[in-house]
């Protein structure tokens, strides 16, 4: 097999393959670790676009944790097994007997394999089926480009298990290699070392030296081309949107560089962006050495970067030190979200940064009403849900302004020295909530007596809502556009006399979030016509707006928000507007919509929205 050159500096002291969380017990795996563990997978599998499908094999090198066992058990879901080869420890290749199980709704199918000694590698020929959960087939006229197909995966939450058998857990991490075939005018990139695919020629070589989460292995194949933003960051893109993704991006080092500085230097040598198409459900996925991007964050002035601060940020929380279950999620985004906000702040400025604390903290205040108080937990508890239920602004909002609490209560010195402290000792490692506990009160709260209890910080972490002492982050800007939008509404000032020429998006957002659902048709024609709102080409601005329509029910957006709702997938932007449409009457024309739009839309996104029509 062709060697990939490993980089030096990215073998770092202490990383080991196949290290476990020691305290947990993930109920979305069938993955039998106590007996056996996946240490590095090499994927060998072609891209057929003809029959939307993956196709060709995952080798396993297995570390055996029980001497008696001989079984293997793995994680599937949708997925066609052909065969299940062996090496023993001869060296000898054998065929293993396998059962793969019936579907459960949530989990996928268990696939059991036996062997009859202790397997030194399992090779499992498979192939995906077009319904793959984690992967999202684009037609050509549904691309950028509109010359060539494109194939992208989402592995999180439990997605992996759609496109490869493997233990999809978090609890585990394992490297990789892969050999990746397309026709030769498709480039295919991965979470991997990259630098053998600037060829495009239809066979690509790809290596993750370093042990991750199943949930950071990730793919995409399309017609894409590359440009360097700095020695260690590049876009690769359809041609369309390359450059400006660059002019959008460049920043991206200055965001390493200060984070280098705060929590220790980056560990995954390269970091660079894959631009996807709009139909991408997320803002981004962090997939290591190469996050995944939405367009719809290509404002043309920076507005939206915090997104990119927050792909980066988990390249410390979340792949470096990673939930164990997806119960504990707020481990990966609690803390992303802090460090985002902490490098926007660094490269952007104290203003900025605040303003998106105080937007970020409004909303999760307003979704805390309509979440059930239970899932208003950070430690939450699925019984037995898909952990995609996991994903609200509680385990990101709630979780970062649980550290801005720490951070308000102990100074931000000692709190940086804590936070860059946890990051080196669970590197390359998964752990639970309760591990994560144990440290914080070692570490900061015991370390620093009298300041925070251990009741308290146990409050935030497994009680509902929001304590009473919970931060709530101001920012004078937005007090100013309060007074001016409250003058405006009062009659005392025309719409040409607030001073919207020096907002900035956040302050947009503000103003758009915060004005009254009972606003007059004959006012919101009047903001239309003044700031040409229903035509904003900034997709959360325009989003912000279609929001306040709907409920006001100005029917003038209509041709325009049936464009937003079929030319983009990210269920931040539409699924709300969904919601909205149904509950304020317009059940019928959502529905028309969502039946052209749907085509178009990823796995994830078409099982959210045909929920609300249920």
């Amino acid at each position: 097999m062709k060697k990939t050159a490993l980089v030096a500096s990215l073998m770092l002291a202490g990383f080991s393959h196949g290290a476990l969380a020691t305290q947990a017990f993930d109920e979305h795996t069938y993955a039998n670790l106590k007996d056996v563990v996946s240490t590095h997978l090499h994927l060998d599998l072609d891209v057929d676009f003809a029959d939307k499908q993956l196709e060709g094999f995952v080798e396993h090198t297995l570390d055996w944790r029980n001497a008696s066992a001989r079984t293997l058990v793995l994680d599937t879901r949708d997925l066609e097994i052909d065969k299940v080869m062996y090496q023993g420890k001869n060296g000898q290749w054998h065929k293993a007997d396998f059962t793969l199980a019936q579907r459960n709704g949530v989990k996928g199918a268990k696939l059991t394999i036996r062997f009859k000694e202790q397997a030194k590698k399992a090779r499992i020929y498979y192939n995906s089926l077009p319904q793959a959960s984690g992967l999202q087939w684009l037609t050509p006229v549904q691309t950028a480009s509109k010359t060539h197909p494109f194939m992208y995966s989402q592995s999180q939450a439990i997605h992996a298990r759609s496109w490869i058998p493997v233990q999809d857990t978090p609890a585990m991490r394992t490297t990789y290699t892969a050999r990746i075939q397309t026709p030769k005018d498709v480039r295919a990139v991965m979470s991997a070392d990259n630098s053998e695919a600037f060829v495009k020629d239809g066979d690509y070589w790809f290596d993750m030296p370093q042990a991750i989460p199943p949930y950071l292995i990730a793919i995409g194949a399309g017609n894409l081309e590359y440009k360097e933003m700095s020695h260690q960051t590049a876009i690769f893109a359809e041609p369309q949107i390359l450059d400006a993704s660059v002019a959008e991006f460049n920043d991206t080092q200055a965001m390493i560089d200060k984070t280098n500085v705060m929590y220790g230097e980056y560990a995954w040598g390269r970091y660079d962006l894959l631009m996807l198409p709009p139909s991408f459900p997320f803002g981004g996925m962090e997939n290591p050495r190469l996050s995944f991007i939405t367009p719809t964050v290509v404002a043309g002035d920076k507005s939206l970067v915090n997104l990119i601060a927050h792909e980066l940020a988990h390249s410390w929380s979340g792949n470096l030190v990673t939930n164990a279950t997806w119960e504990d999620l707020w481990l990966n985004e609690g803390f992303t979200s802090y460090v985002e906000n902490r490098i926007m702040e660094e490269v952007f400025g104290r203003d900025r940064a605040v303003m998106e604390q105080a937007l970020d903290a409004a909303g999760l205040r307003a979704q805390l009403k309509n979440i059930p108080a239970p899932d208003t937990r950070l430690n939450l508890k699925l019984n037995g849900r898909d952990p995609d239920d996991a994903f609200s602004k509680v385990p990101y909002i709630k979780g970062q302004l649980f550290l801005i609490y720490l951070e308000e209560k102990y100074g931000r010195a000692r709190f940086d020295e804590f936070v860059k402290g946890y990051f080196a000792k669970y590197s390359f490692k998964s752990l639970t909530t309760a591990e994560f506990v144990e440290y914080l009160n070692t570490h900061l709260l015991e370390k620093h007596p009298g300041i925070v209890s251990l009741e308290k910080a146990k409050e935030w972490i497994y009680e509902p809502g929001l304590p009473a002492d919970a931060p709530n982050p101001t920012s004078d800007a937005f007090n100013k556009v309060d007074a001016a939008t409250a003058a405006w509404l009062k009659g005392d000032k025309d719409l040409a006399d607030l001073p919207t020429s020096a907002w900035t998006v956040h302050e947009w957002l503000h103003f758009l979030n915060n004005l009254p659902r009972d606003l007059s048709l004959d006012k919101m024609a009047k903001l239309d016509e003044a700031f040409n709102l229903t035509n904003s080409t900034n997709a959360e601005r325009a989003f912000a707006w279609y929001m306040l329509a709907v409920g006001n029910g100005y029917e003038a957006i209509y041709p325009a928000l049936d464009k937003h709702l079929t030319s983009i997938g990210r269920r931040k932007l539409i699924v709300p507007l969904y919601k909205s449409l149904v509950q304020h009457g317009k059940r019928d024309w959502a529905q028309k919509v969502y039946n052209n739009a749907r085509p178009g839309y990823h796995p994830l996104a078409q099982g959210t929205v045909d929920a609300i029509f249920k």
